[in-house]
């Protein structure tokens, strides 16, 4: 057993290693979309469509931490594990970046709605601390990375686990997807605000995603890589709050 917990803590520790060597940060310019970069109506049409997904996810919090207060750690390294693989940037275009997200972990333990207060508090913070993104894109940013990200992550878990029952290789897709599907989003914003002279928002949408291709794939391997090592460290180090967890999100699901 204890040799078993030896080699997960290495495995964890190596995937760690490797994965913020290849993806140290180049500059400190690195950001989501920057403060000011969208028009006011898209600033605030985006606020708009964040803030529901916000509330429903606060109460969704509220109803675990009183249900289940043992699950508040879990929510904690949810939250931390968000911040820290969100927090590595990579310059990609101009006005926004690359990097991982690491809102798939969570979306698989507590589902979506939860990590749509999480993933937004981590881009608050990283605004005001890292200048990483900004205070009036934060609606923008939010709905791409904690609202569609985690949605779509925990759709293909759901579905993977339902069709195939592999739950590591389901939850290795749920994060590398999470992760992509909110580049695709950020896309898609991006367009709707600044559409091509020559091709409007379909050309947009291509030149944006096309670029943020070229970094985000690999990042989002390498994203479900470290989810699956970090579930791993969970099954052999945190059982009977992972066995609590499973037990807890399958009594929601039923209700």
């Amino acid at each position: 057993m204890k040799a078993k917990k030896g080699l997960s803590t290495f495995l964890l520790a190596l995937g760690f290693t490797v994965y913020l060597t290849v993806n140290e940060p180049q500059s400190a310019y690195a950001m989501h979309i920057m403060e000011g970069f969208l028009p006011v109506g898209w600033a605030v049409f985006w606020w708009a469509v964040f803030i529901p997904f916000f509330v429903l996810g606060l109460r969704s919090l509220m109803r675990i931490t009183k249900e289940t207060p043992e699950l508040k750690l879990m929510l904690g390294l949810a939250g931390a594990f968000t911040f820290v693989l969100s927090a590595l940037k990579i310059p990609s275009v101009t006005g926004s970046s690359s990097h991982p997200t690491g809102t798939g972990l969570g979306a698989v333990m507590f589902g979506p709605l939860p990590m749509s207060v999480l993933g937004s508090i981590v881009l608050l913070f990283q605004a005001l601390l890292l200048a990483h993104g900004g205070l009036t894109t934060l609606g923008a940013n939010a709905f791409s990375m904690a609202v569609a990200g985690p949605m779509i992550g925990y759709t293909v878990y759901r579905s993977m686990i339902a069709s195939t029952g592999r739950q590591k290789l389901s939850i290795f897709l749920a994060a590398a997807l999470a992760d992509l599907s909110t580049y695709v989003v950020t896309s898609i914003q991006l367009a709707l605000a600044f559409p091509a002279a020559s091709g409007g928002i379909a050309a947009s949408f291509l030149k944006f995603a096309g670029i943020f291709a070229i970094t985000q794939i690999p990042l989002a391997i390498s994203e479900g890589l470290i989810t699956v090592l970090i579930w791993n460290w969970l099954q052999a180090y945190s059982p009977e709050q992972l066995s609590l967890l499973q037990r807890s999100m399958k009594g929601a699901n039923k209700g």
